[in-house]
């Protein structure tokens, strides 16, 4: 609109149902208004959430993969991963392998524990503040692959991460049962039967999965030492095992079902 030939500003101008916005900007009235502020709180409240999405780890890839605290250790064949006296301030989570627990005594006599596999933990007894050294000594039976957990973010995951907490719980009351298992078999059964329910363990029967039927080459020694018996009366169940059909023997060690009829017979 020109008025003597100079170009006029028009005014600002209500229409019915339009509200003429600063800077040109128009928005039908009655519709919500997205300030600057509501719109950050919005995107700053998207984010916070993908990042705490990100930030919740699933036991299993807390477990399989390296972070602040965890790192991946690989160990050869009768390497030990720690020793009885050794600063308790981790713990391991087998991803592959096979690892032997054992202590001795002041006078040097080994004992063999435990024998631990894949999905087992080891050295969990640093969590306890009041465990300051290790009380055993862990050395690899097979090639392993561990996950080394600092003693200070196995705290914190178990504080922060439920589900990673529960695994774990559940892994420390299948150990505790089977603690307990192991002195009623020492305390009731016979070494005949002892001897059949530590191959099978040792094979992995009754665990989730398939059976490992062969077993990485173990001294009669060490089974002896873990049975509770002598190595000639080793020796002499092997021998029996074998004839019968229970077990191959040839170099490597192969443990059939049938063995179960040893345990499960009265």
């Amino acid at each position: 609109m020109k008025t003597n030939g100079i170009l006029s500003r028009t005014k600002t101008s209500f229409e019915p149902g339009m509200l003429t916005a600063k800077g040109g900007m128009r928005r039908k009235s009655g519709q919500p208004s997205l300030s600057p502020s509501s719109s950050l709180a919005k995107l700053l409240k998207s984010n916070g959430a993908s990042l705490r999405a990100e930030a919740v780890l699933t036991p299993e890839a807390f477990l399989a993969k390296t972070g602040l605290g965890r790192k991946i250790v690989n160990t050869e064949k009768k390497q030990s991963i720690f020793s009885q006296g050794d600063a308790a301030n981790a713990v391991f989570y087998i991803q592959k392998g096979k690892v032997k627990l054992t202590v001795f005594s002041k006078r040097g006599k080994e004992a063999t524990i435990a024998m631990l596999g894949a999905g087992d933990f080891v050295g969990e007894e640093c969590i306890a503040a009041i465990q300051p050294q290790r009380m055993a000594t862990a050395v690899a039976l097979t090639p392993c692959t561990l996950l080394k957990i600092e003693r200070e973010e196995m705290v914190r995951a178990l504080h922060e991460e439920k589900a990673f907490s529960e695994v774990f719980v559940a892994f420390l009351l299948a150990r505790n049962v089977r603690i307990q298992e192991d002195l009623i078999d020492q305390l009731f059964n016979s070494s005949e039967k002892r001897l059949a329910r530590t191959l099978l363990l040792l094979a992995r029967f009754g665990k989730e999965g398939v059976p490992e039927t062969v077993i990485p080459k173990i001294s009669q020694e060490t089974l002896a030492e873990m049975v509770g018996t002598t190595r000639s009366r080793v020796s002499f169940f092997m021998n029996r095992f074998r004839k019968l059909g229970f077990i191959e023997y040839n170099g490597i060690l192969k443990v059939n079902s049938a063995l179960l009829n040893v345990v499960l017979h009265d």
